[in-house]
């Protein structure tokens, strides 16, 4: 297979972050990434021009840690509150998901989290207290306090 190198402009998931030399299949290079201004060839020339993309790099990624500096500040103090829906017995009819745990965090703290992002090894199904990792990128992470209550338990039936 026909490779060539290529300087990245901006970052593009699995292949790398601005200013990164990779090598790439040449039709890739020449179909997707020098046409739509997504990387240079390496030429001498475009190598000296690395410094200033590894500057932009530097600042970017410094406002993407300071941010999630901030978020992981917030997270660390926030005490989610989620009900599951329950039966007679105390047994379960559903169960809370990082889909369910990112909508929570959302709303109670007005914070954007990725579900994908929020560690949960199986959906909680039952009640108590539980602490739950968010991944925040840059080898951050963050646990989260989660109080599932019950809903519907208690309720005596009507006569």
């Amino acid at each position: 297979m026909a490779t060539t190198q290529v300087i990245l402009k901006e970052p593009i998931k699995g292949l790398g972050a601005e200013a990164d030399v990779v090598k790439v299949k040449r039709g890739f290079a020449r179909n997707f990434l020098l046409p739509q201004g997504k990387a240079y060839e390496a030429t001498k020339g475009n190598l000296r021009y690395t410094e200033r993309l590894k500057a932009v790099r530097a600042e970017r990624e410094a406002k993407e840690l300071a941010e999630a500096e901030k978020i992981a500040t917030k997270l660390r103090k926030l005490k989610l509150k989620m009900t599951l829906a329950t039966g007679q017995g105390g047994k379960s009819f559903g169960s809370i998901t990082t889909m369910d745990i990112a909508k929570a965090i959302t709303e109670q703290s007005g914070l954007e989290v990725d579900r994908h992002n929020i560690v949960l090894d199986r959906p909680i199904k039952n009640t108590g207290d539980t602490e739950v990792e968010v991944k925040l990128g840059h080898d951050l992470n963050v646990t989260v306090k989660i109080s599932v209550s019950a809903e519907g338990a208690e309720a005596p039936a009507a006569e």
